[in-house]
C-alpha cells in the first residue's frame, strides 16, 4: 500500500497507554501515520475508521485492530495474539506470522497473513447480510482453526493442526491440502469446491499476491482448482447434541 499524508511516531519501549494516545492524536492530524520501533504494544488501531492507515514496523502485542472499523493496517513483520478482535470493517495485511485467536470474532473486513497461524484463528468469527468477513493463510495453522465459526471465509494453503472446524455452524473453510476422511469432523462436510467457489478463492488470493507477490518465490494460483470445501453438514449440525 502507498499512502500520502503520512507522519512517523517512534514508541520503543513506550507502555501501550501512552503508545496509543500518541498514535491516536497522530491520526487526527493525519490520514496514515508510520509507526516504528513498535515492541508489543496492545490496543494499537483499535476502532480505527475508514481512511485512516497504521503502517507498522516491529512486532504489534495483542489486539491490533480491535474493533476496527474500516481502516487498514499494514504490518512489516509478525503480530502477536486476537489480531482483529470483533473487528467490523477494514483490512489487515502481516508480512509475516500472525499469533493465537486471529480474527476472534471478526464480523468484517480481511485479514491476510504471508506466513502462518497460531491456534484458534478465525474463532467464532461470523457474518451478517453484506457483511463477510475473510482470512488468508499463507502457511500453516495451529490447532482448532475456525472453532465455533459462524460466517464468513477463511483459506488456508498451508496445512491445518489438529480438531479443525470444530463447532463450526456457518461460513466456510477452503483447504489448499485436503485432510484425511477420518479427521473431518461429525456435522461437517469435506467436499471439492464448484465454480462459485474458485471465483471467491481467486479473488481473495489475486489479493495476497498484489500484497506478497515480491516476498514469494512465485506468485499464488488464483484459479481456485484442487481446493477442498470444508462447510457444515446442515446450518444446525449439532442440533440433536443440545435438543431432543
Amino acid at each position: 500500500m502507498t499512502h500520502d499524508d503520512t507522519v512517523s511516531v517512534s514508541l520503543g519501549t513506550e507502555p501501550f497507554k501512552e503508545a496509543n494516545e500518541r498514535v491516536r492524536a497522530a491520526l487526527d492530524e493525519h490520514n496514515t501515520v508510520t509507526l516504528r520501533d513498535v515492541c508489543a504494544q496492545r490496543y494499537l488501531g483499535c476502532a480505527m475508521p475508514k481512511g485512516k492507515h497504521l503502517l507498522v514496523h516491529g512486532t504489534p502485542g495483542n489486539d491490533m485492530a480491535c474493533y476496527m472499523d474500516g481502516g487498514s493496517i499494514e504490518v512489516f513483520g509478525n503480530a502477536q495474539d486476537q489480531v482483529g478482535n470483533t473487528m467490523n470493517d477494514g483490512q489487515v495485511v502481516i508480512h509475516g506470522r500472525s499469533g493465537d485467536a486471529t480474527g476472534y470474532a471478526m464480523r468484517g473486513g480481511q485479514i491476510f497473513i504471508r506466513n502462518g497461524c497460531g491456534w484458534r484463528v478465525g474463532i467464532h468469527m461470523k457474518q451478517y447480510q453484506t457483511k463477510c468477513p475473510a482470512i488468508v493463510i499463507g502457511g500453516d495453522a495451529g490447532n482448532f482453526l475456525g472453532e465455533y465459526l459462524a460466517g464468513g471465509v477463511i483459506i488456508l494453503l498451508g496445512h491445518a493442526g489438529e480438531y479443525l472446524a470444530t463447532g463450526m455452524h456457518g461460513g466456510v473453510i477452503y483447504l489448499k491440502n485436503r485432510i484425511e476422511d477420518d479427521l473431518v469432523l461429525a456435522g461437517l462436510v469435506q467436499e471439492p469446491v464448484d465454480d462459485t467457489d474458485c471465483k471467491i478463492i481467486g479473488n481473495l488470493l489475486g489479493r495476497y499476491n498484489g500484497y506478497f507477490g515480491d516476498e514469494l518465490e512465485a506468485p499464488v494460483d488464483t484459479s481456485g482448482k484442487g481446493f477442498w470445501r470444508l462447510r457444515p453438514a446442515s446450518s444446525r449440525p449439532y442440533a440433536t447434541m443440545y435438543a431432543g
